[in-house]
């Protein structure tokens, strides 16, 4: 009968593990203050807000501005603001702590796949931010502006717009993760890239369904937001293919690298293990 484990090692298993969660959760949560006070005392809250806001404030007419509705607004909604952007900034220092803290239990080997996929995560995510800001925004609010009925003049919340413009910044920021997350499924073996690549019909559904309940229910955010997810599948489903394939070429090398006594060895390993399953 196996011995129960020693309550007292994995009780101070535990609680290593707590500490150490609690020490990246510091530094990640010190990060995002020092860089939120240097915007407040450096940048200020205005100048912030006027650059986020300044696709919806290019397009619209002369005469038009945005409001505030509530009393607190035109004061809490920057500092939201300049908040949520040092977030932001700190995304790369978030991510690495997240990966110091799950590498102690990771392989030689999977360790050596972290950063590349740190690096490339984190510049997607900025990539679909991008995008967002300097290809969808301007053409959809331009639309917006456009489609005004006549007599109608449009008048934004300042926490309504700030709102839209980071659920938008998210939104793209999560989908533009696509490659990455494609290529760690292959890699970690749980998906076949070939059989990616056979289910591109359920792929395309599912990117316009995603893009339906991230964004605004307007058929154009959807589109901006589907059409570069169904590119992003196919960039991802691409590498996963070389890497399966450079994969496979090295299990090849090394088989034929194989000597003779160590082949002769896993023969004879083969031969006991079929006749032990006879």
């Amino acid at each position: 009968m196996a011995q129960p484990e020693n309550p007292d090692a994995a009780e101070g298993g535990l609680m290593s593990h707590l500490l150490e969660l609690r020490n990246r959760l510091l530094y990640s949560v010190i990060a995002i203050a020092v860089v939120f006070f240097a915007m407040l005392l450096f940048v200020g809250t205005g100048e912030v807000y006027t650059l986020v806001a300044k696709p919806l404030m290019s397009v619209l007419p002369a005469g038009a501005s945005m409001i505030a509705t509530e009393v607190a607004s035109p004061f809490l909604t920057p500092v939201k603001l300049t908040l949520a952007m040092a977030v932001v900034l700190t995304i790369p220092f978030l991510l690495y702590q997240l990966w110091a803290f799950v590498a102690p239990g990771l392989y030689r080997h999977e360790r050596r796949l972290v950063m590349p996929l740190l690096l490339s995560s984190t510049l997607l995510f900025y990539g679909g931010m991008a995008f967002a800001y300097f290809v969808v925004f301007p053409m959809a609010f331009g639309f917006f502006v456009h489609a005004l009925p006549p007599g109608v003049t449009m008048m934004t919340d300042i926490r309504a717009y700030l709102d839209f413009v980071f659920s938008m910044f998210f939104a793209f920021g999560i989908a533009f993760e696509v490659p990455v997350a494609v290529v760690l499924l292959a890699r970690m073996g749980i998906i076949n890239p070939d059989t990616l690549a056979q289910k591109r019909p359920y792929m395309i559904l599912m990117a316009f369904v995603v893009a339906a309940v991230l964004t605004p229910p307007d058929v154009f955010s959807q589109f901006f937001l589907a059409v570069p997810m169904i590119l992003l599948y196919e960039i991802g489903v691409f590498f996963a293919r070389r890497m399966k394939r450079a994969a496979d070429a090295a299990v090849d090398s090394g088989r034929r690298n194989l000597t003779e006594t160590e082949i002769e060895a896993e023969f004879r390993t083969r031969g006991k293990a079929s006749g032990k399953k006879g």
